[in-house]
C-alpha cells in the first residue's frame, strides 16, 4: 500500500499557516483550529498533489489550492453533525465542534471555514488570475446548491427524523426513491440506488471530484486530461462513501473514531441498507476498478492515484 503520510503532513503543514493568520475572535479561532488541525485523512489535499504531480507540473503550487479543500471539507463536517442535521457528539474521536465548543459558535467556525477557502485561493499569488477564476468558479459549483449543500438536503429527506408534513401539506420535491406519507407523521423519502448514488455524488463526490479537477487546473491540462479526472474523481468520490457506510457497519471504534452502527441507530439509508453488505462490497469493488480505469490514459505517471484508488476502498478508518 502506497504511504502518503508526506503529503498529509504538507497539508497539515500548510492548514497550520493559513489558520495562524487570521485576526478573529479568539473563541472562533480556537473552534477553528480544532475542527481542522491534528485529524483526518486530507484525502481531499493528497488528491489535489497527486493530481499536480502526475500531470509534471509543481506540487508547491497545489499547496493553498489543496488546503482550500480541506477548509471546506472541515466546515461541511461542523455543519453536518449539528443536531439539526446529522446530530453526531463524535467525529474522529473527540467531540464534535458544537459539543466542544457550543452550537452557535460551531455554525460561525463552519462559515468562517468556508469563506477563507475562497480567500485562500483568490488570493493565490503563484497562481495566474485564469486559474484562480477557474477555481472559485468549480468551488462555488461543488459545495454550493448543485452540489455538497443539495446532497446534504436531500440525505436529510432519507432521514426518518427529519422534514415531518406540515399544515401546507406535502412537499413538491422531486428525488429517485418512495415517498411515504400519513396523516401524522413523516414526509420521508425512501431511496432506491440510483437515488442514494446521486445524493452522495452531489453530498460527497463533488467536493472529491472537483480536487482531482484541481490539480488538472493548476497544470493547465487539455480537455482529454480533465474528463479523465472528472471521471476518476467522481468514481473516486463514490468509492469513499460505500466503504465509509461498510466501515459504518463493520468497523472497530478504536479505529473510526466513533462507535460503529450510528446509521442504523438513526434510520438513516446508506448502500448497506439500500443494497445489502454483499452487494455493497462489490459495488465498492467495481468503483475502484473503474476510477483506475478512467486515468490508465495518463500512463504510468498516474500510478500513485491508482494506488489512491485501492487505499480509499480498502481503509479500516
Amino acid at each position: 500500500m502506497a504511504d502518503f503520510s508526506h503529503l498529509r503532513d504538507r497539508s497539515e503543514r500548510t492548514l497550520t499557516s493559513v489558520l495562524q493568520t487570521q485576526p478573529a475572535p479568539q473563541r472562533l479561532r480556537d473552534a477553528m483550529n480544532y475542527s481542522v488541525l491534528g485529524g483526518g485523512k486530507r484525502i481531499r489535499a493528497i488528491l489535489v498533489y497527486l493530481t499536480t504531480d502526475a500531470l509534471d507540473a509543481d506540487i508547491a503550487l497545489a499547496d493553498l489550492p489543496a488546503a482550500a479543500v480541506e477548509l471546506v471539507h472541515a466546515y461541511s463536517l461542523i455543519h453536518d453533525d449539528l443536531p439539526a442535521m446529522d446530530d453526531d457528539d463524535l467525529r474522529r474521536g473527540k467531540p464534535s465542534c458544537h459539543i466542544a465548543f457550543d452550537e452557535a459558535t460551531a455554525i460561525l467556525a463552519g462559515d468562517a471555514l468556508q469563506a477563507l477557502a475562497f480567500q485562500v485561493i483568490a488570493t493565490d499569488a503563484n497562481l495566474p488570475a485564469r486559474t484562480r477564476l477557474e477555481m472559485v468558479i468549480g468551488l462555488a459549483e461543488a459545495v454550493g446548491a448543485n452540489g455538497m449543500v443539495a446532497g446534504q438536503m436531500i440525505d436529510m429527506s432519507f432521514d426518518d427524523r427529519t422534514f415531518r408534513k406540515t399544515d401546507n401539506g406535502p412537499r413538491t420535491d422531486s428525488f429517485h426513491g418512495e415517498r411515504m406519507l400519513d396523516n401524522h407523521a413523516l414526509d420521508r423519502v425512501f431511496p432506491d440506488r440510483d437515488g442514494l448514488e446521486n445524493m452522495h455524488q452531489l453530498k460527497t463526490g463533488a467536493l472529491i471530484s472537483l480536487s482531482a479537477r484541481l490539480g488538472g487546473m493548476i497544470a493547465r491540462a487539455d480537455s482529454t486530461t480533465m474528463a479523465a479526472l472528472t471521471a476518476y474523481g467522481t468514481r473516486l468520490g463514490l468509492a469513499f462513501q460505500i466503504q465509509d457506510d461498510i466501515l459504518d457497519a463493520t468497523g472497530e471504534e478504536h479505529l473510526l473514531g466513533k462507535p460503529p452502527g450510528s446509521d442504523e441507530q438513526t434510520g438513516k439509508s446508506t448502500f448497506v441498507t439500500v443494497l445489502g453488505l454483499t452487494e455493497a462490497r462489490r459495488t465498492l469493488e467495481e468503483l475502484v476498478i473503474a476510477a483506475r480505469d478512467a486515468i490508465s490514459p495518463l500512463g504510468p505517471r498516474a500510478e500513485p492515484l491508482a494506488l489512491l484508488a485501492q487505499y480509499v476502498g480498502s481503509r479500516n478508518h
